[in-house]
């Protein structure tokens, strides 16, 4: 069993975990198995995100069809697959962000452990990436969780915000604790899912993720500001005009069904 601290020590030996890419392994193996008992389906193959020493891809090969790990770190690469002996895990030594996801074209489910400093980027890839992504299940630290719930007006409400509530029912499945790890980060975790909640129209997605991004990419500056670089005034009084927008309105008091007048406006 990799999620004990025993194993933990013994494989790592001289070695230590890098803060650089959020090492911090999971030691409690009912946790583990409560987590990828939860993200797989025994019909579809797991994607799996940072496995790190394997303690979840260890159990994610229990209750998945097989298992697609991307690993960033060479000496982590060289333990999994020393720990875990199974033809149906495939370990692919490279930054997930760098992958190629054409070559999937099956169902999919995505499972993993994401670091704070790439959490978003990696949501971002995985909601736009077009796959048939039938659930995906991610350990972030809890501020981040919270987050992702965002709501209009709120500090942490968001470009990914808005996209997460457009394609996901979002659920927080369990709080973890930071004391299950090892090293022990600083911070409490939770595990939360997100669940597809519509069919897939990427022609019209791709568009409209593009406008939500650019109305949040200068916070402070007014919708209106933001959008003087997308569109002529025109374009911008017509958007006002039919949706109904105060002067000077920002986009973080904006709703979904708000961007979505808009981006009907300006298709």
């Amino acid at each position: 069993m990799i999620a004990n601290i025993a194993y933990v020590k013994s494989v790592m030996g001289e070695l230590k975990a890098k803060k650089k890419f959020g090492q911090n392994f999971l030691i409690d193996a009912n946790i583990v198995d409560r987590i990828a008992k939860n993200a797989c389906d025994p019909s579809c193959k797991t994607i799996e995100i940072g496995p790190g020493l394997g303690a979840l891809t260890e159990m994610l090969l229990k209750y998945s069809k097989a298992v697609d790990a991307y690993e960033i770190d060479k000496d982590m690469y060289e333990l999994l697959l020393s720990g875990i002996q199974d033809e149906r895990l495939t370990v692919y030594l490279t930054d997930f962000l760098d992958a190629d996801l054409s070559i999937y074209k099956e169902p999919l489910h995505v499972c993993a452990n994401l670091p704070y400093y790439v959490t978003t980027p990696i949501l971002f890839k995985l909601f736009e990436s077009g796959l048939d992504l039938r659930k995906i299940t991610v350990m972030v630290q809890k501020e981040v969780a919270d987050r992702l719930s965002a709501k209009v007006g709120s500090e942490d409400y968001s470009a990914l915000s808005i996209e997460v509530q457009y394609l996901y029912d979002v659920k927080l499945e369990m709080n973890i604790s930071r004391s299950v790890f090892y090293p022990s980060p600083n911070v409490d975790s939770a595990v939360i899912s997100f669940s597809p909640k519509r069919e897939r129209d990427l022609s019209f997605e791709k568009g409209f993720f593009e406008l939500v991004k650019n109305c949040f990419r200068m916070r402070r500056k007014t919708l209106h500001n933001n959008l003087k670089d997308l569109f002529d005034i025109e374009t911008i009084e017509k958007i006002y005009e039919t949706c109904g927008l105060k002067e000077n309105v920002r986009a973080q008091e904006l709703s979904l069904d708000d961007f979505l007048k808009i981006y009907e406006v300006v298709r």
